[in-house]
């Protein structure tokens, strides 16, 4: 079931974007150089090393500070042509940290059809014809975007430029909100050709439908995987609701002579119905320690972890207090 894997690793860039981010030790990560120029000095450097270990598939958002702005100073120093690589970006929150990691609301969500207007043409303006793929930012179960008929007819315009559009998902019930992008339509063409949403060894309550999903036709991007940082050696794993769950899928990596982030990365390469796997990774280092596409993940392997995923409440409820550092 888990061989071989042809799922591919892309980089996301919320930590590389913006000085603050919930992944752990994020702030160690960035090294305390945290002025714009140093970041970009920095993103440069990550976005070359996964670059050079074949990743060709790349994540950011209007609301990932400056993702964006880093991003295309990077391809035009590396210069690119336009399919060397696939750039995804994503609108629906604006970033208003104002470059703070102490601020009391980094980012504000609208879906609404004039911020997809403003924050499309904002993103067309730094990525100057390499966006292959536009995503509404975190659509929820309660959400009511994908009924909003003159944002849709909106999105399904981006196919005349030759971008597709994309939704990604958020919160306990990703199910639904997946399951009703795949049946939107406008001329009897599926709208969105994409989901991204979060999995990982803790919280697998959309995988059904991401293989829903991918059995319509719809790429899967999976983000997330290592859960921003706390499915890894370097977590102090003081979370009372993911204590248990990780220590012992540490144990099982350390039983097999590897470690949690290999497992963890290795269990979402090898779902049949996932294309991209984000890393998160906001160092060279992460980026060239990783060897999940060398670790055999077994079916025996599988029925061992299947046993600590955690509630998708209680999963998302621990998320929530995720700190931004």
């Amino acid at each position: 079931m888990f061989q071989p894997m042809t799922a591919q690793l892309g980089l996301g860039m919320a930590a590389l974007g913006r000085p603050g981010y919930v992944t752990l030790n994020h702030a160690t990560d960035l090294g305390g150089e945290l002025d714009p120029a140093a970041m970009e000095r920095h993103a440069h450097q990550v976005l070359d090393a996964a670059y050079q270990v074949g990743v060709r598939y790349y994540d950011m958002a209007r609301s990932y500070g400056k993702s964006e702005d880093f991003f295309a100073s990077w391809l035009g120093k590396r210069q690119f042509k336009t399919g060397d690589v696939t750039v995804a970006s994503k609108w629906g929150y604006t970033y208003t940290a104002a470059w703070s990691t102490r601020a009391e609301q980094h980012e504000v969500k609208d879906h609404s059809l004039s911020t997809f207007n403003r924050q499309f043409a904002e993103t067309e303006e730094r990525l100057d014809g390499y966006l292959s793929l536009y995503q509404i930012h975190s659509v929820t179960a309660e959400s009511k975007t994908l009924d909003d008929d003159a944002l849709i007819d909106s999105i399904a315009r981006l196919k005349e430029k030759g971008i597709r559009a994309g939704i990604t998902t958020s919160g306990a019930g990703q199910s639904e909100a997946i399951l009703k992008a795949i049946h939107v339509q406008r001329d009897g063409r599926r709208v969105f050709d994409s989901v991204q949403a979060t999995w990982n060894l803790l919280e697998r309550g959309a995988e059904s439908a991401l293989a829903e999903a991918h059995g319509a036709g719809m790429k899967v991007v999976i983000k997330e995987a290592l859960a921003n940082g706390r499915l890894t050696e370097g977590n102090p794993n003081k979370n009372p609701i993911l204590t248990d769950a990780i220590d012992r899928i540490k144990a099982i990596a350390k039983g097999r002579g590897t470690t949690i982030e290999v497992v963890s990365l290795a269990a979402a390469l090898g779902r049949p119905w996932v294309d991209f796997v984000l890393s998160g990774a906001a160092t060279v280092e992460q980026i060239q320690s990783n060897a999940a596409h060398e670790f055999e993940y077994s079916a025996d392997l599988e029925n061992q972890l299947s046993g600590y995923t955690i509630n998708s409440k209680d999963y998302w409820r621990a998320r929530s207090a995720f700190a931004w550092s």
